[in-house]
């Protein structure tokens, strides 16, 4: 995301980007308190509120690339960046995240405002920490409305080499449909581990042979990570699709 923001991509009020999207407008537009998101592709399928990683924000090539690869998919991104990342562009310094509560609420803000934009429920989402912060929220009485669920993109479930000191202690409160896209060699969760935990039942892990946490696989599987996205653009697409035809019936 470019700073500063033109003066012209500067919205008042929430109505204001719930009036663009409507008229099928992307781009991307500053909202007071909140700050700057980026909208690409339409809402065919579904609408995603995508979050970033903690060292990375929503201009890493991950995260271009898989924007991309989910608008030509049918389903429509919103992306936004913490405050903190906010303030890290503005300083030109690297800085590290708050504790996970804060970021949890400044997500929960993000919802209250597409709520006041007129907008349904999004799917919530992210890459790593991203991903972590929208599954807390989820787990939350009361915090997430009907019809939405989560795509965690790399989901962090144990630090790196410390696969003793899981991150699933909300997960048994998840109500929602729940997507995780997860590399074969994520040191953050590898095939193997995953496969041993007690997931929920409306847990769902789709596994990227070969891939790390940003789905990069090795040179020997004769892929790309451009194959990896593009492979769980597909899935989200699939997965929200099938949400909806769930709730028409």
């Amino acid at each position: 995301m470019a700073y500063p923001i033109d003066a012209s991509e500067l919205l008042q009020t929430p109505a204001e980007l719930g009036q663009r999207l409507a008229q099928g407008q992307t781009g991307t537009w500053w909202l007071p308190e909140r700050g700057p998101v980026e909208v690409s592709g339409d809402a065919r399928l579904g609408r995603l509120l995508l979050t970033h990683g903690a060292g990375a924000g929503q201009d890493s090539s991950f995260l271009i690339a898989l924007r991309q690869a989910l608008a030509q998919a049918g389903v429509q991104v919103l992306a936004i960046e913490f405050a903190y990342m906010q303030q890290m562009r503005r300083e030109g310094r690297r800085r590290p995240p708050p504790k996970v509560e804060r970021l949890v609420e400044e997500l929960a803000g993000w919802c209250d405002t597409l709520f006041q934009a007129g907008l349904p429920a999004p799917w919530l989402g992210g890459k790593s920490m991203g991903g972590r912060v929208a599954s807390l929220l989820a787990a939350e009485q009361g915090r997430m409305q009907g019809g939405e669920g989560l795509v965690l993109c790399g989901y962090p479930f144990h630090p790196p080499g410390k696969p003793e000191r899981t991150r699933l202690a909300h997960w048994p409160s998840l109500r929602c449909p729940t997507l995780v896209l997860q590399g074969t060699r994520d040191p953050f969760g590898r095939r193997e581990e995953v496969e041993g935990y007690a997931l929920p039942a409306n847990a769902e892990v789709h596994f990227l042979e070969g891939g790390d946490h940003d789905w990069t696989p090795t040179r020997r599987s004769g892929r790309s990570q451009a194959d990896l996205i593009d492979e769980a653009a597909e899935v989200i697409a699939a997965r929200m699709a099938q949400a909806n035809a769930g709730a028409k019936g």
